[in-house]
């Protein structure tokens, strides 16, 4: 009797294999043959999936942005206010447990697939979009500065600062307070 193929179920695990090895080891932990035997398939079996170790990483990215960004989308859907609501999911998104979160206890492993140019053009375009798409709503200078406070925080845990973001949940609500006050270049401040 044979089983019957499942590819969904093969991929999820190769792709969540890989994020841990990556995650609670660091990159040169990945290799095919750890992936292949942390997922429960031959290496022919990821290679059916992934053709390369590029693509393995290209895609590990991929899932960890779809991640977060499905975390944003729902933040925002959520969100009654349009002016300032892609900066107020971002900020949430930024805040969390999932994906790209600094929450994510692997994060600072994560981090290290960043270090492929490909994979920061992968982010890059994404972000890129994302600004493009919310330019109407979350553009100019006052919501830029909140995603980059977000992003200062972000690399800050990352990094493990000390004596900053002691208090992450403090400082996301601190994060969005300022999404709902008017922009200072507005008023002429």
């Amino acid at each position: 009797m044979t089983r019957p193929k499942q590819p969904e179920q093969v991929r999820r695990r190769l792709l969540d294999s890989a994020a841990r090895l990556v995650g609670e080891h660091g990159l040169p932990a990945l290799t095919i043959q750890a992936v292949a035997e942390a997922a429960g398939v031959t290496k022919g079996g990821l290679f059916h999936h992934f053709p390369s170790k590029q693509a393995l990483l290209d895609a590990v990215l991929a899932d960890l942005l779809d991640q977060f960004n499905a975390g944003i989308a729902a933040e925002m859907a959520r969100d009654p206010e349009p002016r300032g609501r892609f900066t107020r999911a971002y900020v949430i998104a930024n805040f969390a447990d999932y994906g790209l979160g600094i929450g994510n206890p692997a994060m600072r492993q994560i981090v290290s697939l960043l270090d492929e140019p490909a994979l920061v053009e992968q982010w890059s375009g994404w972000l890129t979009r994302q600004l493009q798409d919310h330019a109407a709503t979350d553009g100019g200078p006052w919501f830029e500065m909140i995603r980059l406070a977000t992003d200062g925080a972000w690399l800050a845990r990352l990094c493990q600062v000390q004596g900053t973001v002691e208090n992450p949940a403090l400082l996301c609500r601190h994060l969005l307070a300022l999404t709902h006050c008017p922009d200072p270049a507005v008023l002429g401040s």
